[in-house]
């Protein structure tokens, strides 16, 4: 699920924002950490190779590359193409939660269209909720592995959307379909042009979020400019182990004149670029069991819970 945080922002106050770098659970830190171990343990070895183990016509070598390597990486326009595909990135992410589909607004025009507690009536409204919970399970099962790990067969389906036996049977066959809704409009309360347009056009709807959670895991952010923008990221960094290294100061280099050893500035710029990269990872796919991928399993337990309610009550 999602990590929800507004409360802790709820109000403006000083350093609002940074009571929010405390956080572990979905943050840059918890994300980085390992990569940015690795760096830095590489960048390491480089410094010290160069200050210990090279003889000194060597270390001129090596820092004619290093500044010739500075020079490359100041001139990648790694800003520009990781901001448009974090940017598609994210629009996508957020997509996609707007077309997972909600059977509310469905159970509530069948309640009032065809309320009551006769068996009839509850019948009606019971399967209809089933069916839509079965469909969204069996769409949800296609894109989300943490729901099929829940749901590995259709068993598992038929149980969690307490399905009858005569319904297991007819779902698991390929050639069977919800009950049609003219067997519902011969009702006299839902027999009219108009409650039966809104629950087909609800109907209709609640299928084409099925449909847009499928195709959205069919079709994907191309693969090419996936792989442009992580070799992107990653030669940077390879190219900063040699070309962001301190180099001696005796020797007057521009931008030199100082040895921190600690490279600071390029660590800030591994949290920002890496951290911008590994926030598209985790957002290209929000149907995974990240921190902050949605949390469907939870949101199928909530919509069995509310249909079954919805579906037995008397108006």
């Amino acid at each position: 699920m999602t990590i929800i945080y507004q409360y802790r922002v709820a109000t403006t106050s000083l350093g609002g924002f940074l009571r929010l770098l405390r956080a572990w659970r979905g943050s840059v830190y918890k994300l980085l950490y390992k990569e940015l171990l690795i760096f830095l343990s590489l960048y390491a070895l480089v410094s010290l190779t160069y200050r210990l183990a090279l003889a000194p016509a060597q270390k001129r070598q090596f820092e004619s590359l290093a500044l010739d390597l500075r020079s490359v990486s100041t001139s990648m326009p790694l800003s520009f193409v990781l901001g448009f595909y974090v940017t598609v990135i994210v629009q996508r992410w957020w997509e996609q939660f707007k077309n997972v589909p909600w059977p509310d607004r469905t159970l509530f025009i069948m309640c009032t269209y065809l309320p009551g507690t006769e068996d009839r009536e509850r019948i009606l409204r019971r399967t209809v909720a089933r069916y839509m919970l079965f469909g969204m399970i069996i769409i949800c099962r296609s894109v989300s592995v943490a729901v099929m790990k829940r749901f590995p067969t259709i068993d598992h389906i038929v149980e969690a959307a307490s399905s009858s036996s005569s319904s297991s049977s007819s779902s698991s066959s390929s050639s069977s379909s919800p009950p049609s809704s003219s067997s519902s409009t011969s009702s006299s309360s839902i027999s009219s042009s108009s409650p039966c347009w809104l629950v087909s056009s609800q109907l209709a709807d609640f299928r084409d979020k099925c449909s847009s959670c499928f195709v959205y895991d069919w079709i994907t952010v191309p693969l090419v400019y996936t792989q442009v923008v992580t070799f992107g990221v990653y030669s940077y960094f390879a190219v900063s182990l040699i070309g962001q290294q301190y180099l001696d100061t005796g020797q007057k280099y521009e931008g030199n004149e100082h040895d921190w050893f600690v490279p600071g500035f390029t660590v800030l710029q591994f949290l920002f670029y890496m951290g911008w990269l590994k926030v598209a990872e985790q957002m290209i796919n929000p149907f995974g069991e990240d921190d902050d991928d949605y949390d469907i399993n939870w949101l199928i337990d909530r919509h069995t819970a509310v249909s079954g309610k919805t579906a037995t009550k008397e108006n």
